[in-house]
């Protein structure tokens, strides 16, 4: 098991509970985590991904996307009607799964789609327009001092 000493971080910050957090809830989901079902993960842009998701056997009744607490989370549950089917060979795989993905602030599910056996969830980041960069126009002290004449005779 790996352990990561985050004490130098809690000295030198205030208000980064949240990244410690998500390292140990990562850690500690890495060591039980297997890899049913295999999924990939793509970059389609540059604040939009997709994930990717093998789900060969599933229906789409078979399977359940939620989005909470900022966790995105994939389930999958087959009715078992395989009781009276007799297997010689059984290579693929239908076992019930849940797969769990952290997301970002302002990270959001624009749509799922499921197709030959991959299921494919398309997110995006939008980010408020209140927390986008903006410029601040620099006045000179000659305006500043206009403004301040003006304001005074106005009042």
């Amino acid at each position: 098991m790996r352990t990561l000493d985050l004490t130098p971080l809690y000295r030198a910050t205030v208000g980064f509970d949240q990244i410690a957090d998500l390292v140990d809830r990562t850690l500690a989901s890495d060591a039980n985590n297997t890899s049913y079902p295999p999924y990939n993960i793509e970059k389609t842009d540059d604040d939009a991904w997709r994930i990717s998701i093998a789900v060969a056997g599933f229906g789409e009744n078979d399977l359940a996307i939620e989005v909470k607490d900022r966790g995105l989370h994939v389930t999958a549950r087959k009715a078992d009607d395989d009781a009276e089917k007799t297997y010689l060979h059984r290579g693929i795989a239908t076992r019930a799964f849940e797969r769990r993905f952290q997301l970002a602030e302002h990270v959001r599910v624009t749509g799922a789609a499921h197709e030959n056996g991959m299921l494919h969830i398309d997110l995006v980041r939008e980010v408020p327009e209140a927390l986008k960069p903006r410029q601040i126009k620099i006045a000179s002290a000659a305006q500043t001092d206009a403004n301040l004449i003006e304001e005074k005779s106005v009042n």
